[in-house]
């Protein structure tokens, strides 16, 4: 093959979920460490990000959120499925029991999709250029088909598809979170038609759950970019694939950057959870901005981009 050029969306996600978690995305940005990010419209500083993204000229989209903290659309805050009996959200895996018994309306789920597409636009001007889910919720299933539907009549052409080659390899993910994993795995896997047939795009690969929060390092982030590469040039028939013909594949990376969260301020709508509060973010930081992640993206023709750059 010759020399493959590698094109890395490096995207922020949760952005807009704290002053705090907005400063470390920024800075992030500006020192060239992300390329994209990921708004949480119903974040405690959601408009704030909204501001610090045009200002900067942030490619962003929306990171679309069903299980924490609350609605933003109105008639579903009081009361909806989609609600716990404290009135937040179910939860990263209450809203998947809550699925599985069969307790949440599909209905209410496009409703509240859409308010948060048209809350986006509001903050930003301009629809999402790609949009996904926040804790993956949009993959699963039911929901991934009423995504889809939301995506097509908006036009909103991108997505994320969270399968990642080379998870199975990783042994210092502890058994519950990688059970968790291979959930995620196995609905993207039986996505991949719905959003195929509704003309939603997505990168060659993902990568991102081996490398979150302390298990980041230059090392484990290099070791996810070449299983990506490995496993795309890979792919049979060869030949035929398009990145391929194009002599480019498409990679997004997921991260969480941040300076740690000081409740109560942050979260959205019940103060931030303890992932935000931890060091785990600052650490995911202060790796991606190293000098030699950055000369090695140049040294092997990996170009950072945003999705409306695909």
């Amino acid at each position: 093959l010759r020399m493959l050029q590698v094109k890395l969306i490096i995207t922020g996600d949760d952005f807009g979920y704290c002053p705090r978690r907005n400063q470390g995305i920024v800075d992030c940005f500006l020192a060239g460490a992300i390329s994209n990010v990921s708004l949480l419209v119903n974040g405690s500083a959601a408009a704030d990000a909204a501001k610090l993204a045009r200002r900067y000229s942030i490619p962003i989209g929306l990171h679309a959120n069903l299980s924490e903290g609350s609605p933003v659309c109105e008639v579903l805050k009081t009361n909806s499925s989609l609600l716990n009996q404290d009135g937040f959200f179910h939860g990263k895996m209450g809203f998947r029991t809550a699925l599985s018994r069969g307790l949440l309306s599909m209905s209410e789920v496009k409703q509240e999709l859409k308010a948060q597409v048209e809350l986006f636009r509001e903050l930003t001007g301009h629809l999402p250029p790609h949009m996904d889910g926040h804790q993956h919720v949009h993959v699963l299933p039911e929901v991934r088909h009423v995504f889809a539907e939301v995506l097509e009549e908006y036009g909103i052409k991108y997505t994320r598809v969270p399968v990642e080659p080379g998870l199975h390899n990783c042994d210092w993910i502890p058994p519950s979170l990688m059970d968790f994993y291979l959930g995620v795995e196995e609905d993207s896997f039986n996505t991949v038609d719905v959003f195929t047939k509704h003309g939603i795009r997505w990168p060659d690969n993902y990568i991102g759950l081996s490398t979150m929060g302390k298990n980041m390092s230059v090392n484990s982030i290099w070791s996810a970019i070449n299983s990506a590469i490995l496993e795309v040039t890979s792919r049979v028939p060869s030949p035929a694939h398009p990145a391929l013909q194009s002599g480019t594949v498409t990679i997004e990376l997921m991260v969480h950057p941040g300076y740690p969260s000081v409740p109560p301020v942050g979260g959205c709508g019940q103060g931030p959870d303890d992932f935000s509060q931890s060091w785990e973010r600052l650490h995911e930081l202060q790796t991606l901005i190293k000098p030699e992640l950055q000369s090695h993206y140049k040294s092997r023709n990996i170009q950072l981009c945003s999705f409306k750059d695909l």
